[in-house]
């Protein structure tokens, strides 16, 4: 009887550790977003992610201010064509020339395997990153263990009508942050113990 009182001690401590460590990481993932750089340095490719017309604008700027040879705009929906997304994007010249579009993927980890695929194709060895900031951190982890010798530069993207400043205050921000902190939580599981050997086997395939 004092063995099983003291397991159940156990476990419960383990549980509240458990939900303490999570809490704690929620915090540091939302106080942590990271932020759209400055500047940024050239790459050989851009990879966007669809998802918010503010993306979709940025990628297509950067491809037209010459910060790379070649955009990929990856998870575009099947019914979309590329002259709509010109103008939806306010694309230029470069547009038609070096956009390429990607309507296979329909989440994070298919993006990063599309992304793969275009970047082998093409021999890019860096890429910017474009995606929303709450949404960079899964994003880089799924394509850094998806393209490892590949250096990816993020370029995150703060989406309009959240509040991501004062985030606590704002329940939809609050939920769209939870939300992505336990994708991210589970991309990393995912990533460290059973998605790595698949995809070491599909680079080499």
């Amino acid at each position: 009887m004092e063995t099983a009182k003291k397991s159940l001690a156990f476990i419960g401590r383990m549980v509240l550790v458990a939900i303490l460590a999570y809490c704690l990481g929620f915090l540091l993932f939302a106080m942590t977003l990271p932020h759209r750089p400055a500047s940024v340095a050239h790459a050989d490719g851009i990879v966007a992610l669809t998802g918010g017309d503010a993306r979709l604008d940025t990628a297509v700027r950067l491809l037209e201010q010459g910060a790379a040879k070649r955009l990929l705009i990856t998870g575009v929906h099947p019914s979309i064509t590329k002259p709509e997304i010109k103008q939806i994007a306010h694309g230029g010249g470069k547009f038609d020339c070096c956009a390429d579009l990607d309507f296979a993927a329909e989440d994070t980890r298919e993006n990063a395997s599309e992304a793969s695929a275009w970047v082998r194709a093409h021999g890019f060895r860096s890429v910017i990153l474009v995606t929303a900031n709450y949404h960079m951190p899964r994003s880089l982890a799924e394509f850094s263990a998806e393209m490892p010798k590949v250096k990816v530069v993020p370029y995150p993207v703060e989406p309009e009508g959240v509040n991501f400043a004062r985030w606590w205050r704002d329940p939809h921000a609050v939920r769209l942050l939870h939300a992505e902190y336990a994708k991210y939580l589970a991309s990393l599981v995912l990533d460290r113990f059973i998605s790595r050997d698949a995809a070491a086997e599909r680079r080499s395939g």
